[in-house]
């Protein structure tokens, strides 16, 4: 059986094995400084095989760079030894919901996140710190210790990573705010379906700096025109009152999206021509053309009908009356219309190649056939106006928690449901690691509500404490993880309530029925240091006496779910999969994502137990290394998998 790594995924060892797919004669061999063999790049051939030109050195060239970038690019590409642990009792409907709430330095929670939602998440919003010299900015500083940390400002999180306030007097003003942006948008992207996109609100402190980082990171290409958010009133900032805010926007791949959908609610069409000239020229095309077809006459409304006298029109072979084709007939409409004229009369829906609806087929007075075409994307207009302000923002907060002054600066819901609906499927999952009051959870339930969706979202937020004098501390709030939760559960509960009333007034569903429509729960997860002990890792830094006595490799103080959790992002499963938990001659095990994954990891496992699991069948078979019951159990284990599993892949840890 393989070992599990019990870390995230290795972005050098990621990086290295993408360059071996496309340049194998690259990839050499070196000793490490533990003296194991392991791959690396040959860059004299890998610079052979990409340019006869190469920029090397001190030679001018275009760039952008500041202090410490270097590591900003190392600490997006090192793993860690972390892990997600589950937390039901803060939790909403956790067996049930496919929401996430995590709490933890977002850097390290996107590095969880990383293998098992790589390509997989359809939008992200953020709204990170402005770096206005009063906000604070993470310090992905390692090297200092947490007795340091506190003399400085008195707030890290358990990682070790520090919260700093970035006044413009530190003469790392941009340079600390730039290094904290860099690796979490770079982490970021692998995140993102080819399709999928990023919209990060920011004011002019740092848009200029904003643009170029992400420039770098998803590619100046892939870039659209920023969003200009007109504010309703103007803010006094000097000589000039700032009144607008800018969202960027990126694709991962612009190629991959023709258009935004539509976030009108009401349908616009447009009218093409489908052919030159109805003629009997291509036999092998010829379509029946039913009674109904509708013909537009010169003088005649869309509709094609005059009203107090029927008009009759006669084209060829076509006789129309009223606008409407009385007769059937047999033309030739152009062979490449055949097979999506004849699927229409048929009434089977019909798309065009951009993915737009055709509604009709209908003639026009000079005997062209054109389509109508009901338009479900659309340019949006990069200035967004009527978007509400902070100031309604608190009142939305003050409607849900009784007080406005519980989250400085919120942003509407309406905002990041906006982008919600121009950019995601109904089936999303969305994305959102400064998550502040949960903002964008609110917008994503209330969307679902107001489309029947089943969007998923992630929510990640540092549990950054509340100051002792702030509104928040004194409502009971202690961490801004606190305020963001408390929003998920009140707008949930309002959300599905307003839901209910409605279903009910229009007569859509019953109660029960109601309750299994919308998901307003969440998993919450804790990020942590990883569940093994350090011996795991590097059992070669032990000598023999230790090793003999650390016999365990599991902290003390986790639980089997806490070691499920850590198991599940490593081997794919999403976090929010179905864990159902069964018992098999009193030992549990846990069955993630219908057989996916099948774990035990208590002792004493006999061939039994065993025998059990592998006839279940699981794609995964995880358990631990101290877990069998005696020699003959571990003697029999890989022939009783190749008996009833033999496709099973069996870990431990």
């Amino acid at each position: 059986m393989d070992k599990l790594r019990m870390q995230t995924l290795d972005g050098v060892q990621d990086n290295i094995d993408k360059i071996a797919a496309l340049f194998p004669n690259c990839i050499t061999e070196r000793k490490d400084a533990e003296g194991k063999v392991t791959l690396a790049i040959d860059f004299d051939k890998l610079r052979q095989e990409l340019s006869s030109e190469i920029v090397e050195g001190r030679e001018e060239r275009y760039q952008f760079t500041w202090p410490d970038k270097k590591k900003a690019i190392l600490l997006a590409n090192s793993p860690i030894n972390a892990t997600l642990r589950p937390c039901r009792e803060e939790s909403v409907d956790f067996d049930n919901t496919q929401n996430l709430y995590i709490e933890g330095d977002n850097l390290d929670v996107l590095k969880c996140l990383k293998e098992t939602y790589l390509g997989k998440v359809k939008m992200i919003y953020i709204d990170p710190p402005y770096n206005t010299g009063n906000d604070f900015v993470y310090e992905d500083d390692f090297a200092e210790s947490a007795s340091e940390y506190l003399a400085n400002s008195g707030q890290y999180d358990e990682q070790g990573n520090q919260l700093v306030t970035n006044s413009e007097s530190n003469g790392r003003f941009h340079t600390d705010w730039l290094n904290m942006m860099y690796p979490r948008l770079k982490v970021a992207r692998d995140l993102l379906t080819e399709d999928g996109v990023i919209f990060i609100s920011i004011d002019d402190n740092e848009v200029e700096n904003l643009r170029k980082i992400c420039d770098e990171v998803f590619g100046k290409a892939n870039s659209t025109f920023p969003f200009i958010w007109l504010l309703p009133r103007g803010i006094n900032a000097g000589l000039v009152a700032r009144s607008h805010e800018y969202i960027l926007c990126y694709v991962k791949d612009i190629n991959s999206i023709s258009n935004f959908n539509r976030v009108e609610n009401d349908i616009e069409y447009s009218i093409e021509r489908c052919n030159k000239k109805i003629d009997n020229r291509h036999p092998e095309s010829m379509i029946d053309f039913p009674a109904g077809i509708r013909y537009e006459g010169e003088d005649k409304v869309m509709m094609g009908v005059i009203e107090g006298a029927e008009k009759v029109t006669i084209y060829g072979k076509m006789v129309f009356r009223d606008g409407v084709l009385k007769e059937p007939v047999t033309l030739s409409a152009g062979w490449t219309m055949k097979n999506m004229i004849m699927d229409w009369i048929k009434g089977i829906p019909v798309y065009d190649l951009k993915g737009q609806r055709i509604t009709e087929f209908f003639f026009k007075s000079n005997g062209k056939l054109y389509s109508k075409k009901e338009l479900t994307t659309q340019s949006i207009k990069s200035v967004l106006k009527d978007i509400p302000d902070t100031q309604k923002a608190r009142l939305e907060i003050e409607a849900l928690l009784g007080n406005q002054d519980i989250f400085s600066y919120p942003k509407t819901y309406i905002l990041p449901k906006l982008f919600s609906k121009l950019s995601t499927d109904k089936d999303s999952i969305i994305l959102d690691f400064f998550s502040g009051s949960a903002t964008t959870a609110h917008a994503v339930m209330q969307l679902n509500a107001e489309d029947g969706g089943n969007r998923k979202f992630i929510m990640v937020q540092l549990p950054e404490l509340t100051d002792e004098k702030s509104e928040a501390y004194k409502a009971g709030y202690k961490t801004i993880c606190e305020i963001g939760k408390e929003r998920i559960r009140r707008a949930g509960k309002k959300i599905k309530e307003e839901l209910a009333v409605k279903q009910q007034e229009n007569g859509l569903f019953t109660k029960q029925e109601e309750k299994q429509t919308l998901d307003v729960g969440f998993r919450v997860l804790k990020l942590d240091s990883s569940n093994m002990e350090d011996i795991y890792y590097s059992p070669a830094e032990y000598n023999q006496q230790t090793l003999f006595t650390k016999t365990e490799s599991v902290k003390s103080d986790r639980t089997s779910e806490d070691l499920l959790f850590q198991v599940m992002f490593e081997l794919g499963a999403t976090l929010d999969s179905k864990i159902e938990q069964i018992e098999i001659e009193g030992k549990t095990i846990y069955n993630v994502a219908n057989n996916y994954l099948i774990a035990c990891f208590d002792n004493e496992i006999n061939d039994s137990v065993v025998t059990a699991i592998a006839k279940m069948q699981p794609q995964y078979a995880v358990f631990r290394d101290s877990s069998m019951a005696d020699d003959s159990t571990v003697t029999n284990f890989e022939q009783i998998f190749k008996t009833y599993s033999p496709n099973t892949t069996t870990k431990v840890l």
